[in-house]
């Protein structure tokens, strides 16, 4: 629910910004260069900052400016491949930090032949301006998110109307250039600021529309096109919301079963149904005694929704939720809500953005009766965040600014793309690979088999790593005769930490660090 991009990138964003030019009209042919200064950190010393100026509205290319936060880490080889552009979702999701970690994450060959270039979307994080349409949405503790109540289900509908009337207020004049079409237009405003023919680009979540849309609108400016856990574009976004529940669902039950296998660590039993029915009546208790008096029941959902995004989280979720069981131990629990849920500034703008983008771009539900009708419709069968995620994205039954019609991303004048998708994802499913797959001619895809993690590249398959590899140096992509192009086996599951001082480290780690929830 917070964007952890936007709190890992502060070291970052202590040396932010310098140099900002003004991006010149679609027609002109060469806009002034970027002036990028130091920036780095002792993680990404050579990393590299700049800003860019872009139209509001790219309909209107001389008037107000808006700027863009760019950063870079630049190639060292003597043959360069041109730009990589990189995103790790969202919308709302800040990349300025992300470069770092793809040019590190890379094989050195690979990364030396590219300028990887992170950015912060239009307001997003350090670009201008930043929107953080009201502050503390997400203080705890919050209504509990199932309106079994009349009272509840107006707390929680007064708590979206509030949202959306205060992005109105605030942000009149922005929210209407908001959307994924006029982020696409400032990437190619990058292009031509970096002074490159074509550009590569790799996306994370919804950065794969962000990319797909880019290359629907500027299909001979795409060198390589990376996606990585695809949106399905055919469902933006009320639609993929739904179709997210019943795989979060699945996705916990997994959680679940895992927390069965290690009986002799967690001690909630061998049976995967009945953990899950300690899990609801700990959600119960809660609902009625916050832990700590900030863990009701909707922080609870969003403490365990990170572990639908990556099983690196299972470990210390799962500890939180034995030591609340068995000891009535809210410490860890609590711990665990502020390590990955609670939501800061960045995450109130990372949400702002979020929803200004998700409500511009296609049409919502006006009526609540059809949200309530199909909150309880998945409710019936996908409980864990049926309405938690209805609440999440409510602020569009009743937002200020009119939707646009969804971009068709269906392309047959791409180079070959290469994309990648695990079966079991919960925040992207499987179905979207499959669409976008279809929709982009010459695509191929590479499927993780039974894969459930969400941003499966460069971070420690290195069968999916391979092939990515393989394609970012030389363009080359694997072809199959099935659905898939490709299939991995699946990187391994987590096992259970050991001693005190046993802490998430790996690459996996890091990088659903930097791509967030909800994203």
């Amino acid at each position: 629910m917070t964007s952890r991009a936007a709190l890992l990138c502060a070291a970052t964003a202590a040396a932010l910004l310098a140099g900002s030019v003004t991006a010149a009209p679609a027609q002109a042919a060469r806009p002034a260069g970027l002036s990028w200064k130091k920036c780095g950190t002792s993680d990404q010393p050579r990393l590299q900052c700049a800003s860019l100026k872009v139209p509001l509205d790219h309909a209107n290319p001389s008037g107000r400016q808006i700027t863009l936060a760019l950063s870079r880490v630049p190639h060292t080889a003597r043959a360069s491949q041109g730009p990589l552009l990189v995103n790790p979702g969202g919308p709302g999701g800040s990349g300025l930090t992300l470069a770092g970690y793809v040019a590190s994450a890379l094989p050195k060959s690979v990364a030396a032949r590219y300028d990887i270039i992170g950015f912060d979307p239009r307001g997003v994080g350090r670009s201008t301006p930043a929107l953080n349409c009201a502050p503390g949405h997400f203080r705890p503790v919050r209504p509990d998110s199932v309106p079994r109540t009349p009272a509840l289900e107006r707390a929680n509908l007064e708590r979206a109307r509030s949202f959306a009337r205060a992005c109105g207020r605030k942000y009149a004049d922005v929210l209407p250039y908001l959307d994924t079409g006029s982020a696409a237009r400032d990437l190619e405003a990058v292009r031509r600021a970096l002074g490159a023919p074509r550009i590569s680009y790799f996306g994370y979540s919804y950065g794969t529309y962000l990319g797909a849309v880019y290359a629907k609108l500027y299909p001979r400016r795409v060198h390589r096109l990376v996606l990585d856990s695809i949106v399905d574009p055919t469902g933006v976004w009320y639609e993929d919301n739904l179709a997210q529940d019943y795989a979060f669902n699945d996705r916990h039950r997994a959680l679940m079963a895992w927390i069965a296998r290690y009986d002799t660590t967690y001690k909630l039993g061998r049976d995967p149904a009945k953990i899950e029915a300690q899990w609801y009546a700990m959600r119960s208790a809660l609902a009625r005694k916050p832990a700590g008096g900030r863990v009701g029941a909707a922080e609870l959902e969003d403490t365990f929704m990170p572990g639908a995004y990556y099983d690196g989280y299972w470990p210390r979720l799962a500890e939180a939720f034995a030591a609340y069981v068995r000891r009535k131990d809210t410490g860890p629990l609590v711990k665990a809500y502020e390590n990955v849920a609670a939501v800061d500034a960045s995450g109130d703008n990372g949400y702002s953005v979020y929803t200004a983008v998700q409500c511009r771009d296609a049409s919502w539900p006006r009526d609540w009766n059809r949200w309530r009708a199909d909150g309880w419709k998945v409710y019936a069968k996908a409980p864990l965040m049926a309405w938690n995620n209805t609440w999440y994205n409510a602020p569009c039954a009743f937002w200020p600014t009119a939707p646009l019609k969804p971009v068709d991303i269906a392309n047959g004048t791409l180079p070959p793309a290469l994309l990648f998708q695990a079966t079991d994802d919960a925040a992207t499913p499987y179905q979207g690979g499959v669409t976008v797959h279809r929709l982009l001619a010459r695509s191929s895809l590479v499927v993780e088999e039974g894969g459930g993690n969400h941003g499966v590249t460069l971070s420690g398959n290195t069968c999916l790593d391979k092939h990515l590899a393989a394609y970012l140096s030389s363009g080359s992509v694997p072809r199959g005769a099935g659905p898939a192009d490709a299939v991995c086996a699946k990187s391994p599951d987590p096992e259970p930490l050991k001693g005190k001082s046993a802490s998430p480290g790996s690459r996996g780690s890091v990088l659903h660090g930097l791509l967030g929830f909800r994203h």
